[in-house]
Order: C-alpha cells, then structure tokens, then sequence
C-alpha cells in the first residue's frame, strides 16, 4: 500500500519556470517541505537551514517557503 501525499495549491503563486498562474501545489515528502508546478514539473524544495533560521521559535510550522 502506498500512502497518499497531501497536497495543498499556492493561490496566486507564479511558476518561475513556466509562468503559469495557479499551478503551484506544496507537499510534505520525508519531512522536506516541496513545490511543484503541474504545468511543467518544475520543483522547489525548502532548505533546512532556511527553515530553522525562519525566527518563528517554537510555533508549529512545517517551513518557511520564499520562492525565488
């Protein structure tokens, strides 16, 4: 059995890539934080260092992600 990614989409985010508008979807795989377009593939992934630098102390928060 394989399990399920859950996948949330980024209202009004912008693929840098392809450009397209509404793409972007954000996912949890093996506790790193990713993006991905489902217009060109184009993949982000959220560094660990960014996110344990984010300032946020002991909130519950996956990540912090700055596209660039």
């Amino acid at each position: 059995m394989t399990t399920r990614k859950k996948k949330r989409f980024i209202a009004g985010a912008v693929c840098p890539k392809c450009k397209a508008m509404d793409s972007l979807m954000l996912y949890l795989e093996h506790n790193v934080e990713k993006v991905e377009c489902v217009q060109c593939g184009y993949q982000m992934t959220q560094p660990d260092a960014a996110v344990s630098k984010s300032g946020h102390g002991s909130d519950q928060l996956i990540g912090v992600f700055k596209p660039e």
